[in-house]
């Protein structure tokens, strides 16, 4: 792969983690307030802060968010490919671990919207927010895949940046996901995540 290719890669992959931050915000922090999942367990809460929050918002963030994290995904792979000729076991563990991330992270957004835009639809009764919670709980296992898949993606990137198995400077390590997010997480800003992500595909295009 050439590298203009890679870093054309780099450059999508950072405009679609700028592109989910915005999802994440539009479903977050809403008219009533700033959505929490602990609000799940009181329906009264849950409902002032979803407020009058229009049904446009959450179908916005599906649909844009599911195009941005499939647009992501190439950049995820083409590190994980420029990774395996100089570790064939960091780079196997990229290419698989951002394959978990991307794939079931798309049902997982996806899913984060439309237990939204049910309990809008449904009136925001007490009947909506137990079918809701309902079908998170069931559907949960997308999550723990997702941020699994980036967890071995982002540890596998830093272990071999920081042990000079690449052509990067081991101070690059900084420029990963998990340390950004480690960093920024005191914060408590919404997307975290993805601001890290956006970061690191930002500083990885300057650095390859």
């Amino acid at each position: 792969m050439s590298i203009t290719l890679l870093k054309g890669f780099l450059l999508l992959a950072c405009a679609a983690h700028l592109t989910l931050l915005h999802c994440d915000r539009i479903i977050t922090l809403l008219d009533g307030g700033r959505f929490d999942f602990r609000l799940l367990n009181d329906n009264e809460k849950l409902s002032a802060v979803m407020g009058t929050t229009p049904l446009e918002r959450p179908m916005r963030s599906m649909v844009l968010g599911a195009f941005a994290m499939t647009a992501a995904l190439p950049a995820y792979l083409a590190l994980g490919a420029w990774m395996l000729p100089q570790s064939s076991v960091c780079g196997a563990l990229m290419l698989a671990g951002g394959i978990l991330f991307l794939l079931p992270g798309i049902a997982h957004h996806v899913f984060c919207g439309a237990v939204e835009w049910f309990y809008l639809r449904m009136n925001k009764t007490e009947e909506a927010r137990a079918a809701i919670v309902e079908f998170f709980k069931k559907t949960s296992v997308t999550m723990y895949v997702c941020y699994f898949g980036l967890l071995i993606f982002a540890v596998s990137f830093f272990v071999a940046v920081v042990m000079g198995t690449t052509a990067l400077p081991r101070w690059a390590c900084v420029f990963n996901t998990l340390p950004l997010f480690l960093l920024l997480s005191p914060f408590r800003i919404v997307g975290t995540g993805n601001i890290a992500n956006a970061i690191m595909f930002a500083g990885l295009f300057f650095l390859i």
